[in-house]
């Protein structure tokens, strides 16, 4: 199946994540069992940062984001989808755009708007149903802005948290741009210069990225 490939962005088979997935994973546990630790492993085992982004290749190769102690939402993604698919469950990268509605400041201050696009979520192929699941936000970082963490039972989609645990609005989805085989690295560069041009500057008729 295509969603258990490999490839240059999902190197799964590179030593870094096999480690991890031996180290992780069992083979008594179910598919579901296996999809649920993996997640868990990855939304809070590397800490959310949507400030750091780098729009080279090699960056967004699961071997790479393996090795950092951070990541945004399309990394982590990235490399949920890898583990996954080394597991043996099909898996795809799916991206749109949301907007944040708490602790914004330093959102605006950086990119001019509290949107942000891409957003990376993963799906999942269990018992023949695609599910959506966020990794994004890391527990600890949840407690801090009194939302509640997002779980993932391996029975149902697990991607949006609408409100925090006071009933105030914290994030929607605004846009959906679909899922993907592999990353769609030229797209999300396209998608990102269209947003937030300010982070971009041209030097001799070449645009080039400035964060």
């Amino acid at each position: 199946m295509t969603y258990l490939n490999s490839s240059y962005f999902f190197d799964y088979n590179d030593t870094t994540i096999d480690v991890l997935l031996k180290k992780s994973l069992t083979n008594d546990l179910s598919s579901k069992e296996k999809a649920i630790r993996l997640y868990t492993l990855v939304r809070d085992g590397w800490k959310y940062d949507p400030y750091s982004i780098n729009l080279s290749k090699e960056n967004y190769r699961s071997s790479t984001i393996v090795q950092k102690s951070t990541g945004n939402c399309v990394e982590k993604s990235i490399l949920l989808i890898s583990l996954l698919r080394g597991a043996g469950i099909p898996a795809r990268l799916h991206l749109g755009k949301v907007k944040n509605h708490i602790a914004v400041e330093r959102l605006t201050e950086k990119f001019g708007s509290n949107e942000l696009t891409p957003h990376g979520m993963v799906n999942a192929l269990l018992d023949d149903k695609w599910l959506k699941m966020s990794p994004a936000f890391n527990k600890s970082l949840c407690e801090k802005f009194n939302v509640e963490p997002l779980e993932f039972d391996g029975n149902n989609s697990s991607y949006l948290q609408q409100y925090n645990n006071s009933g105030s609005l914290f994030m929607e989805y605004t846009d959906d741009y679909g899922y993907f085989e592999d990353v769609p690295l030229d797209f999300m560069k396209k998608n990102i210069e269209e947003h937030y041009p300010h982070i971009f500057k041209t030097k001799k008729g070449k645009t080039e990225f400035k964060l």
